[in-house]
């Protein structure tokens, strides 16, 4: 995973890195550290971010209701 697809795997989980951070124990700097030296993420963030989207898509399609309507 690039850190490109690391922010954009974010964005559609609507977390900020942040967020990212708090949730996997990282420190909170750890993603800036990525950016500033140039590395991508280990290989297990762009695995967890696969299965959270995932997670978010699953529940979407069979745990939230459709609109009235559909």
């Amino acid at each position: 995973m690039t850190l490109e697809e690391f922010e954009a795997a974010l964005e559609e989980l609507n977390w900020k890195a942040a967020d990212f951070c708090r949730i996997t124990g990282l420190h909170r700097n750890t993603p800036s550290r990525w950016r500033s030296e140039g590395e991508d993420p280990p290989r297990w963030v762009g695995s967890y971010l696969a299965l959270t989207l995932e997670l978010q898509r699953l529940h979407a399609q069979y745990v939230i209701p459709p609109p009235p309507g559909e």
